[in-house]
């Protein structure tokens, strides 16, 4: 029998965390809540009715006293380049399965780098179990399915949402370290805002521009494809900015300038209001191509980025306390096959040709 109570979730007073917690308790599960502070996670606690932890990353005897009677830890505690070396290593030493919401390419090169410790400990290190990239990584294993000799292959994004303000935080610290896509199987930096091309998301056409998205490392695990590139449709002004990094990146990387833009996105809104997620959709695209040109592309509508995440996350977590885990480093497809996101309420695939 499933213990709904038998997980935690990390930054759970994050606008993110908060809504899974939220989505949580509606579904019946029973989530230990936890994070750095202990007043902010004791108020969410108190208001849900759950137990709560208070712990820093930076005490490994605290992480392994919060993590040893638990199945699996569901960190939604950003920037995870700082956050996931220690709480993945205290997943390790305590046998706890490891889930984050994470896109950032650092985050899963290193998760797959400890696949064989992984293994060894019987552990499952699935970082990225949210809108970052569920849809977009079952999306391409459905495109590796339907062109099994594929050799390139492109995704891109629409959001028809804002973002909130950890996603800004994390999208300013990566701003001077520019574009990535993958390149004959290696990863390869490219200038920020390095190609644009019209991309069809299903409402007419759209100027989409490669972005250093996830799927730049996790689509080639899960697809063995070895060029791919990842795009969104960012508007006009934004991919101007985009291109702006290029010589201003030496700026925009200085301490100074970060703690200013990151003081700035402290006095924005937290995240997109309940109905602002109700309203909104997210949108996604895929094209594989063989060595001989052959394509094919696939399309996916869904959920509002963040109320997919809730949605995924949740998903995940049910399945891992119910016992379906697979130990070492995956991704979502490789863990629970290319229709994970189709068992989302609100998800339409339509493949184009």
């Amino acid at each position: 029998m499933t213990d709904s109570s038998n997980f935690i979730i990390y930054g759970a007073t994050g606008y993110t965390g908060t809504l899974i917690a939220r989505l949580a308790v509606e579904r019946g599960l029973r989530p230990i809540l936890a994070s750095r502070s202990g007043e902010k996670v004791k108020q969410l606690a108190t208001e849900l009715g759950l137990e709560h932890r208070a712990f820093s990353l930076e005490d490994e005897a605290a992480i392994d006293t919060a993590l040893t009677d638990m199945a699996v830890v569901l960190n939604c505690a950003g920037p995870f380049s700082k956050t996931y070396q220690p709480m993945s290593a205290g997943c390790l030493r305590t046998n706890t399965h490891y889930l984050d919401i994470t896109g950032e390419i650092a985050v899963f090169e290193a998760a797959a780098a400890q696949d064989t410790g992984a293994k060894a400990a019987g552990v499952m290190l699935l970082p990225g179990v949210g809108f970052d990239v569920v849809p977009s990584d079952c999306l391409a294993a459905h495109l590796k399915q339907r062109l099994p000799d594929a050799t390139h292959l492109a995704l891109a994004i629409q959001l028809l949402s804002r973002p909130s303000r950890g996603t800004a935080t994390t999208m300013v610290e990566g701003q001077a370290k520019g574009g990535f896509i993958r390149r004959a199987g290696a990863i390869s930096p490219v200038p920020a805002g390095w190609k644009t091309r019209t991309i069809d998301f299903g409402r007419g056409a759209a100027e989409a521009t490669t972005i250093p998205w996830g799927d730049v490392s996790t689509a080639y695990y899960s697809t063995g494809i070895p060029n791919i590139e990842v795009y969104a449709a960012l508007g006009e002004s934004m991919r101007w900015a985009a291109v702006a990094t290029r010589y201003l990146g030496w700026l925009l990387g200085l301490p100074v300038v970060q703690d200013f833009q990151k003081s700035l996105i402290q006095k924005m809104p937290a995240g997109p209001t309940d109905e602002e997620r109700k309203q909104g959709i997210s949108l996604l695209w895929g094209e594989v191509e063989n060595s001989s040109g052959t394509k094919c592309v696939s399309r996916l509508q869904c959920p509002e980025g963040y109320t997919l995440t809730a949605l995924t996350a949740l998903a995940v977590v049910e399945k891992v306390l119910a016992g379906q885990v697979k130990a070492g480093f995956q991704t979502p497809s490789l863990a629970y096959g290319a229709d994970l996101i189709m068992e989302i309420e609100g998800v339409v695939r339509e493949d184009i040709n």
